[in-house]
C-alpha cells in the first residue's frame, strides 16, 4: 500500500507541476489555455505540492486570491489524506 502511495504521490505532483508550466507556457504565448478547474482538480487529486511548486517557481496564478488560498487549502487537506493512507 505504502508502496502505491508513494508512485501515485510522485506520478500526481509531476503531472500537476507540468500542466502548470504547460499553461504558464501557454499564456506567454497567448495561446488556449489550461481551465483553471483542471489546476483545482490536479491540486484536489492529491497533487496540491506540484501546483504549489509551479506557482512560485514559474510565477504563474500567483496574483489570483482563489489560487493564494484554495491551493495551500488543497495542501493542507492532501497532507491530512496521505497521512491517515500512510499510517
Amino acid at each position: 500500500m505504502r508502496t502505491a502511495l508513494i508512485i501515485w504521490f510522485l506520478f500526481i505532483n509531476l503531472t500537476s507541476y507540468l500542466v502548470m508550466s504547460e499553461d504558464k507556457r501557454r499564456a506567454r504565448l497567448g495561446r488556449e489555455r489550461i481551465p483553471e478547474q483542471t489546476l483545482f482538480l490536479l491540486a484536489a487529486g492529491g497533487g496540491a505540492p506540484g501546483v504549489l511548486a509551479a506557482m512560485y517557481r514559474k510565477r504563474h496564478k500567483t496574483r489570483h486570491l482563489s489560487f493564494r488560498l484554495g491551493i495551500p487549502l488543497l495542501l493542507f487537506v492532501n497532507a491530512v489524506i496521505y497521512g491517515y493512507l500512510w499510517t
